[in-house]
């Protein structure tokens, strides 16, 4: 136990929030606790002591059970609504007067002690509870590191595969805002479909790194105006495989290298690179095979004006079920046919 010194009012830097009813107990419990190095407050009325806790911090909370003119288990009721992390000790007068231990777990409350006239156990348990908090406190620092760490090295990974993404966008004209555009159409799709937060920035990335293989491709290849030979063609079609594995070298790109390898696959498993047929296809790519037809018919390219907006409605018609995901094409028609504002903002950005 730690030594007190009557006359020691050096503070620890840990804050202890006293609520209990009797002036008493918090006047004997504020010589002690000061006398042990904390910070303290005390506090009579419960309903003050909410108000406390929501604009102030403590580390550390006393809570008398039985208070007027509520007790203290809706006191914590109350607090939990708004602070998940606070260490709470429940004081009880006697122990058959402590609430149910369910009460006690649902609630987060991490212990009780009843009161008496000696603070020797009442004492170990707050030496305990601010070792937790240490602990606690020295995880959260760890993990705030850890995430700055990361998000550093994130930004630094998303830096250099824009860099790619940009040299391959200078060398071919026509990649140059369809990454972009296949980026929103695909957030537009997921959006549609009801899609989480977390998925539709998935698909957002996926959009704009979705070509980034096409680095691998040479430009005599790239920026041929005339029918490609068979050869060239299979030069072309490698550059989902070429992307993929660039993303590979980092564990962040994780859930997009799908996007990447797999935006050429077609329902009925005639795509490329791995023939795959149905649900097999991974779920975003089936999403990003839309978005990445729909604006390769719908921009100019070398050898044609983009294609009027009935004939590219009909052609996904045509191809619901074949060469797209039956489902995402419906939502997709369904968009074009009664959304195309959105899509016109898209392409407006993008021109």
């Amino acid at each position: 136990m730690r030594k007190s010194n009557v006359n020691a009012q050096s503070s620890n830097g840990y804050k202890i929030i006293v609520v209990d009813d009797e002036i008493g107990i918090i006047d004997s419990l504020s010589i002690f606790l000061k006398r042990s190095g904390y910070e303290f407050t005390g506090v009579t009325d419960p309903m003050e002591a909410i108000e406390k806790v929501k604009n102030e911090h403590f580390d550390l909370m006393l809570l008398d059970f039985i208070m007027t003119p509520i007790h203290g288990d809706q006191v914590v009721e109350e607090i939990r609504k708004f602070n998940k992390e606070l260490y709470i000790l429940l004081l009880t007068g006697h122990k058959d007067l402590a609430p149910p231990l369910e009460t006690i777990r649902r609630l987060d409350i991490q212990g009780y002690c009843e009161k008496s006239d000696r603070f020797d156990q009442l004492l170990l348990l707050i030496e305990s509870g601010i070792k937790a908090i240490s602990q606690m406190n020295l995880i959260k620092k760890i993990n705030d590191e850890l995430k700055d760490t990361y998000d550093k090295l994130e930004r630094s990974y998303m830096e250099s595969i824009q860099t790619v993404r940009y040299t391959v966008e200078a060398k071919d004209s026509y990649t140059r805002g369809h990454s972009d555009r296949v980026s929103e159409y695909s957030v537009l799709i997921g959006r549609y479909m009801g899609l989480p937060e977390e998925d539709l920035n998935t698909l957002r990335i996926g959009g704009l790194f979705h070509d980034v293989g096409k680095i691998g491709v040479p430009d005599s290849i790239l920026l041929k105006t005339d029918k490609l030979t068979d050869d060239e063609y299979s030069e072309i079609k490698n550059h989902p495989t070429i992307g993929a594995h660039i993303l590979s070298t980092a564990t962040i790109f994780k859930d997009l290298i799908p996007i990447v390898k797999h935006h050429h696959e077609k329902y009925d498993g005639t795509g490329y690179p791995g023939k795959l047929k149905g649900e097999n296809i991974p779920f975003f790519a089936r999403i990003a095979a839309v978005a990445d037809t729909f604006d390769a018919m719908t921009s100019k390219r070398s050898y044609r004006d983009p294609l009027p907006l009935d004939i590219v409605t009909k052609e996904i018609e045509r191809c619901r079920g074949s060469q797209f995901d039956p489902k995402i094409a419906t939502v997709f028609l369904d968009i074009l046919n009664n959304h195309y504002d959105e899509i016109k903002d898209i392409q407006n950005r993008y021109i």
